[in-house]
């Protein structure tokens, strides 16, 4: 059987999951701007403060800490830090030949706790909500990454 193929439903399965983890990912980066803009506050970078067309008044006060602006940056950090190894681990779990339900349990299993988890997020819930749907998106990336280990060396 050909792995990485549209016949194989195991890949198609990963291949959406990944794709919507990159939608996700770079959305964050955008809501990121997009509350910077919203706020004309959150910048990070002395050199933001130069006058352009999109900053036509800065102001000292535009470095300091935003909580609206600097959440969505924590929240993009947070994805930059799980949504990668997701990749890598569905990948190798592809090639580990899994049953068809095992996989779509565990990447939108995956996908859903990375949408939950930034929920939690942003509705400011409190860590044990956000940790638990990390908790969950954690423990499907390490069991891939085992289950292919012992599939593969097997």
């Amino acid at each position: 059987m050909q792995y990485l193929t549209p016949d194989n439903p195991v890949f198609v399965t990963y291949a959406i999951a990944a794709a919507l983890m990159v939608v996700k990912l770079m959305g964050q980066g955008w809501l990121t701007v997009y509350r910077m803009m919203k706020s004309d506050s959150g910048l990070v970078n002395p050199e933001d403060l130069r006058q352009t067309p999109l900053n036509p008044h800065p102001r000292d006060d535009q470095l300091e800490l935003n909580d609206y602006v600097d959440r969505s940056r924590r929240m993009h950090r947070n994805d930059l830090e799980n949504i990668p190894g997701f990749w890598a681990a569905g990948l190798l779990f592809v090639f580990a030949a899994p049953p068809l339900w095992l996989a779509q349990g565990l990447m939108y299993g995956f996908v859903g706790a990375r949408l939950l988890h930034a929920w939690a997020y942003l509705s400011k819930q409190n860590h044990e909500v956000r940790a638990t749907f990390y908790t969950i998106g954690s423990v499907i990336v390490i069991y891939m990454a085992l289950h292919a280990l012992v599939a593969l060396l097997g």
